[in-house]
């Protein structure tokens, strides 16, 4: 990509405005999370798809991590605490906000997904340093090989360290309990959190989305053993009418809720609008939709995006598409496949500054680094040119939507036959990034 002054100098006023919004401290409203399974999909396969959305100059980077064996006793820093490691950890790839270890999205080798939700409730979430909810999506990804195995791994983990700590890298403090997707080949589950206490909900037909809102009512497949016994002990809950775990840890009313509440309402129109016709396609299309608030711009925008293809059948692979850049309808889905011998993701890796990090150091977030990996860097410039120059972002958007086109059709062949030769895909991210920074030229 040539050097246009007049180009750079929009990309420097586009992105100063940006960030004076953020630091307006709007509002937080962020994510949504979305899983369609048979009847609703065409084809025996089960479609999942998130937008994160984040501070609008928080960088997320798309990072790889292979299946890995450990010592008896090993330990893992997450973000803020150290807790015990288990002897196996799982290939995992992820979508993350660059300054921290967990993640907003991703998926494992054996075809699980998660993504979280930050919502509010009448128990206040805990600014004291344990468990993020995106250190616990990293950690049930890395730990579980079915979707039900996940929902226990978190639940355990929330029941030994808790959740808590600021969710920004910021001093200012950002704090929330947490809703998980969490889908793999077989069904669906919905876990939402109010500190150590959870109910799940099975999802084994049909679509569901998940916003800033609590949304499990009356149909509760498993829970905390003590959480309704905790609403009756604080006057929420007098075991007279029906539990209702929405209606009986939610705030009755906040702006916060009723704008997540218009966003799952119009992403649950979205999927009913294309019930029994949902295909990965669909779901790129729902995390593209503006006028939904589900591609979300502002203070918080959509820093990044995932959509995945989980075949019933074992024996053929699940693809997961991630964009790495900020808002879906001007970045490209790129395909990733678990296979043997894949290496890191160099492009979407953010700088990494180890123990001199400010989120590792106290007191935390004095100042913030550059966090800016390759692709991110020459995708700013190109959202910049497609901001300010008609013709040119134009046929910039007409490369980018063609190639990720050709990538799905692809991915289409492979995915209704067993992959025989892995090597054909092991680079199949980065040659899709390649490709990606050809068509901002």
């Amino acid at each position: 990509m040539t050097h246009d002054p007049a180009v750079s100098k929009t990309t420097e006023t586009f992105f100063k405005r940006s960030n004076r919004m953020a630091a307006a401290h709007l509002p937080p409203r962020s994510c949504d999370t979305f899983v369609a399974l048979p009847p609703a999909t065409v084809g025996e396969r089960i479609i999942f798809g998130k937008n994160s959305d984040r501070p609008c100059d928080e960088v997320q980077e798309v990072v790889y991590f292979p299946s890995a064996s450990h010592e008896p006793g090993a330990k893992i820093e997450c973000t803020y605490i150290e807790i015990e490691q288990v002897s196996h950890t799982h290939a995992v790839v992820l979508s993350r906000p660059a300054w921290l270890w967990g993640a907003e999205m991703g998926a494992n080798e054996h075809g699980v997904c998660i993504g979280n939700e930050a919502v509010w409730g009448r128990e206040e979430a805990s600014d004291s340093e344990a468990l993020l909810g995106m250190d616990l999506v990293r950690l049930g990804l890395e730990r579980a090989d079915s979707a039900e195995k996940a929902l226990e791994v978190i639940a355990e983990l929330l029941e030994r360290h808790g959740q808590g700590g600021n969710c920004m890298e910021d001093e200012s403090i950002f704090t929330y309990h947490n809703s998980f997707l969490i889908a793999d080949r077989k069904e669906a589950w919905i876990l939402e959190t109010s500190g150590k206490y959870w109910a799940a909900e099975k999802i084994e037909d049909g679509f569901r989305n998940i916003s800033n809102q609590y949304s499990i009512t009356t149909k509760i497949d498993r829970e905390h053993p003590d959480m309704r016994d905790y609403a009756k002990s604080k006057g929420w809950w007098d075991c007279k009418r029906e539990f209702n775990f929405a209606v009986i840890y939610s705030y009755l009313n906040t702006a916060r809720i009723d704008a997540s509440g218009s966003r799952s309402c119009e992403g649950r129109k979205l999927l009913e609008k294309n019930n029994g016709n949902i295909t990965i396609e669909t779901m790129m299309d729902i995390l593209r939709d503006k006028e939904s608030g589900i591609n979300m711009e502002g203070g918080f925008l959509t820093t990044g995006s995932m959509a995945s293809v989980l075949p019933k059948d074992p024996r053929l692979p699940c693809v997961h598409y991630f964009t790495g850049t900020p808002d879906p309808a001007r970045s490209v889905f790129k395909p990733f496949i678990f296979v043997p011998n894949i290496q890191q993701l160099k492009k979407t890796r953010s700088p990494a500054y180890g123990p001199e990090d400010p989120v590792k150091k106290k007191p935390r977030f004095q100042s913030k680094p550059d966090r800016k990996h390759e692709l991110y860097k020459k995708h700013e410039v190109a959202a910049a040119i497609i901001e300010s120059t008609k013709e040119r972002g134009e046929n910039m958007l007409k490369k980018m939507r063609t190639l990720e086109k050709e990538k799905i059709a692809e991915m289409e062949e492979i995915a209704h036959s067993s992959l025989r030769d892995s090597t054909l895909v092991v680079n199949l991210f980065a040659e899709a990034i390649e490709e990606e920074l050809k068509a901002y030229s």
